[in-house]
């Protein structure tokens, strides 16, 4: 071809993905490109089991791709044969995906890397349901595609039909490369689909005209099309998405592979990269010698062995094509490699870049892992959490009761091969419960949720719009809320609150999803609440307004279905659609092609699994069953499921809509449905009986509510409403009482308890108010507590932990917060962490108190033990009833105090603190 701007001279690099329906020839493809660029000398079969990239045991026995590979190779005018003069040399990586859609998660982690896709289509089975999958999720992504029409020698149908096909059903504007005879036909196919190339041809024509009209003869220079449209014209167009090239040919017979290579180097341009170092992750796995290797693409910058990439140093680059590899000591943008020594998860940003959107193909299924008769399900948990960060969507997960591990996965095929992966890489077996569909859930309707969290000394109200969102959305968060109403810290921690946590539907209790949430109205206390408060405020807003749609019949079931084709004889057609029918799905298409017959349409996966084994039954073994994830949709049999879960959000104490009042010096639990009596701040929606009304605009106000700029009498109001909030909670105003605990006696029958509490405070006062006594040190006394003794040793604490630890947890710490600061000593909380899975231990400043979560391997009485042996020469208190941490205290001269102890000093303690406020 002529009329392109490229020379020899230029050379230009890509990333390519390789995607295909399973059983498309992709492997074969693959095979063949590698060959006809000089990468491999032989030909490998996927029926030999000798190919290139599907080198894994288990992908050769099973004739498919399971991981993604990469390879990669050079496009030359010598590759392609030829007059080639003017070809411009092309670096490729090719990205080999899976194929099977049990393993569709790996290929779309793959898609974060990708410049272009080469989608591969059978030319004898035509458009199936995963191919438009693919590609939806490539023009979701904004990823230009091409297209290999495989498997040519053996299809019944002609390449333009199979041309119309792809047009229609993928909404593409498909060309054909192959042999496009005259350059100038070639671009009449063009100018169909793309107008910016058709406004160019059309402007020179008509200069063309007014040239002829003006001077009789044509345009010096003028001539065919090849010298209006070029390369890069149609190289922009693909970018684009205007047209698809496609190729038609077949890879077994190394047919079409010259004309697709040349569309590659032709048709594609090298992405702008920044000067900034930036790469993705997409891929982690282990290397043979059990190294974390961390597969990546560099899109800006340079990369060294030896950089630093925040805490961590790359110690090897590693340039693989296959299982092969080599090291290199610098990459650079448009790269992709292995690196180790980081810890990064698939989809993660590194340097520049951002993190990746997250994938929309989720697995579906849920199953149980048992090991071994006799070992440790904790060690079990820990190999499954290795293979979680490599394979995210497995979602691993420990359930407490009944003490079993659950993973998800996509089907029958996906538990055949982690199995068989299992058995090799850690050597033993293991067991996987009856898998159970995952539903979601939703709302059909607007509501305004309301929580309120007023316990003693807490404070926080969140009005949240919860209404519908797009299908496949998840959560949608955003805000209505002014500033100058409730400062912007505040909405950034309601914001983290409603992300943080998995909110669970009031239905059967699934996954809330495809909601989008605004933040409506708020209100904090300028002394009494902590970010606590707003985490339990903003939990019983999202599900109070979950319980009114389920009061109104709006609460909806979602559930898993799938896009299904089922091949058989056409005898066997009426029983086929018979037993679709049953299984509650529909049916979009019926294609008879001589005795054999397609089905097409979609089913809810509850009723189709299974169903390729009874297929099989009846057409005596010809029977094909193809299905593909299509997202979730309301469910088929919502009031079967419902009731066969038993779930009652009532009672379910963790996801609660109830709210708490602070009340005579106490606290009230106030019922969802009453919250509305109680509430501080007033609705945002205007309300009809107890459902949202329409009329909710894109600020989030509805008329005459929560004014921005508030009058004097509104300022006045909300005063006056706080000093009842706080005299509510802590008791009327009164004058200072002045206490001295140096001079205080203890009265005849109190206990030995209370005179040593007596004592600890008056150390803690003359320490504070820096008296006599504490003139030997200047540092201030250290306090170490055992913080899960203390929170068993109070009844309510120990109540609260039962339904939720984190809750108990939060509570404490805000109440030793504020005894630290009160006696100006330094404080940490140790939290045992010993039975967490895979616990790494961690550290945090929280307000002023140092909060120790303990390694996996190290009980909290060995931490408090060796920070004891660290405080010589300070003052130092520890607050445990644990003998053996008491005894050992006591040997490095610390002071002990006990438990119930300690809790009676921190309450006297509040009560002091109250009645000088």
């Amino acid at each position: 071809m002529n009329g392109s701007n490229n020379t020899g001279s230029v050379n230009r690099r890509i990333t390519i993905g390789v995607l295909a329906h399973v059983d498309a020839g992709k492997t074969t493809l693959t095979e063949a490109i590698l060959y006809m660029t000089g990468e491999i000398r032989k030909l490998g079969r996927v029926d030999h089991r000798s190919t290139y990239l599907d080198d894994n045991e288990i992908e050769r026995n099973r004739g498919i791709t399971i991981f993604s590979k990469q390879a990669s190779f050079s496009i030359t005018g010598r590759t392609i044969g030829g007059d080639q003069a003017d070809m411009p040399e092309v670096r490729v990586t090719m990205i080999d995906t899976p194929g099977h859609t049990d393993f569709a998660a790996e290929m779309e982690r793959s898609l974060a890397v990708i410049d272009y896709a080469l989608l591969v289509v059978s030319g004898s089975e035509g458009v199936q349901s995963h191919t438009k999958t693919l590609a939806g999720l490539l023009r979701d992504r904004g990823i230009p595609m091409f297209i290999f029409v495989n498997k040519m020698d053996i299809a019944v149908r002609q390449p333009e039909d199979i041309l119309d096909d792809l047009s229609e059903e993928l909404g593409i504007g498909a060309v054909d490369f192959t042999h496009p005879g005259s350059r100038e036909h070639l671009i009449d196919d063009i100018t169909l689909h793309s107008s910016v190339l058709a406004d160019k041809v059309l402007e020179h024509e008509l200069a063309e005209d007014a040239a002829e009209v003006s001077n009789g003869d044509a345009p010096a220079g003028a001539g065919g099309y090849e010298d209006i449209i070029t390369d890069d014209d149609i190289a922009g167009a693909v970018k684009r998405g205007e047209i698809v090239p496609c190729i038609f040919g077949s890879a077994l017979r190394l047919t079409g592979i010259g004309s697709l290579l040349e569309a590659l180097a032709r048709y594609t341009s090298e992405p702008l990269y920044g000067q900034d170092f930036a790469a993705r992750v997409y891929k982690v796995t282990a290397a043979e010698n059990g190294e974390r290797l961390c597969f990546i693409k560099v899109t800006g910058g340079d990369l060294h062995v030896r950089d630093r990439i925040g805490d961590e140093k790359v110690n090897q680059i590693r340039l693989y094509s296959g299982s092969r590899f080599t090291t290199a000591e610098t990459v650079k943008a448009g790269d992709v490699c292995a690196v180790t020594g980081l810890s990064a998860c698939p989809g993660e940003g590194l340097g520049a870049e951002p993190p990746d959107r997250g994938g929309s193909i989720a697995p579906y299924m849920r199953y149980t892992v048992t090991g071994p008769e006799g070992m440790d399900p904790y060690l079990v948990m820990k190999d499954m959490s290795l293979l979680a960060e490599e394979d995210p969507a497995l979602d691993v997960r420990w359930i407490e009761e009944p003490g079993e591990i659950e993973i998800r996965l996509m089907g029958q095929v996906q538990l055949e091969v982690l199995s068989a992966m299992i058995s090799s890489r850690f050597g033993y077996e293991v067991e996987f419960g009856s898998g159970r569909i995952i539903y979601l859930e939703t709302i059909g309707g607007t509501y305004e949720g309301v929580g309120h969290f007023e316990p003693l000394r807490h404070y926080a109200e969140v009005h949240l719009i919860v209404e519908p969102g797009e299908t496949g959305s998840g959560i949608v968060i955003n805000s209505s809320v002014p500033e100058d109403e409730l400062a912007r810290n505040w909405q950034r921690l309601i914001s983290t609150h409603l992300e943080e946590k998995q909110h669970r539907g009031v239905l059967i209790g699934a996954p809330l999803t495809d909601v989008k949430i605004t933040l409506a109205a708020g209100r904090a206390h300028d002394k009494h609440t902590s970010g606590g408060d707003f985490r339990e405020a903003v939990y019983r807003a999202v599900r109070n307004a979950l319980m009114q749609a389920r009061a109104d019949g709006r609460a909806v079931l979602l559930e898993p279905w799938l896009e299904y084709e089922i091949e058989l004889p056409s005898q066997n057609v009426g029983r086929a659609m018979t037993d679709v029918d049953k299984m509650g799905g529909t049916q979009s298409s019926l294609e008879q092609d001589g005795d054999v017959s397609r089905i097409r349409g979609r089913i809810p996966a509850t009723g189709i699994a299974g169903y390729q084994q009874i297929l099989t039954g009846y057409t005596s073994g010809s029977g094909r069953l193809s299905l593909t994830p299509a997202g979730y949709a309301p469910c088929h049999d919502a009031g079967e499921v419902i009731e066969s879960y038993g779930y009652d959000p009532e009672h379910d104490v963790d996801n609660t809509a109830d709210s708490v009042f602070v009340s005579h010096g106490g606290s009230d639990i106030v019922k969802w449905d009453k919250v509305s009596e109680h509430m501080h701040l007033p609705w945002v929606l205007r309300r009809s009986g107890d459902s949202a009304k329409a009329g909710y605009d894109s600020i989030g106000r509805t008329g005459g509510h929560i004014s921005g700029r508030a009058d004097k009498d509104e300022t006045a109001r909300r005063e006056a409403e706080l000093r009842d909030i706080f005299e509510r909670t802590y008791g009327p105003v009164r004058q200072q009482i002045r206490r001295d605990a140096k001079t205080k006696t203890v009265r005849p029958g109190e206990g030995r308890d209370d005179a040593r509490n007596l004592e600890i405070k008056a150390r803690h006062e003359r320490r504070s108010s820096g008296s006599a006594d504490s003139g030997r040190q200047q540092l201030p006394a250290v306090m170490i507590i055992d913080g899960y003794n203390l929170i068993f040793a109070d009844e309510y604490l120990t109540e609260l932990a039962a339904r939720d630890i984190g809750s108990a947890r939060d509570q404490i710490m805000d109440r030793l917060c504020n005894y630290a600061a009160y006696y100006g000593i330094e404080m940490s909380v140790v939290f045992d962490a010993y039975k967490v899975p895979a616990g790494a231990g961690s550290e945090e400043d929280y307000h002023g108190v140092r909060v120790i979560f303990t390694r996996q391997d190290e009980p909290a009485d060995i931490r408090i033990g060796l920070m004891t042996g660290e405080m010589v020469g300070r003052t130092l208190y520890i607050v445990t009833s644990d003998s053996l941490v008491q005894q050992d205290a006591w040997g490095h001269g610390a002071l002990r105090i006990s438990s119930r102890e300690f809790l009676k000093l921190l309450a006297d303690t509040e009560d002091e603190i109250r009645n000088r406020l």
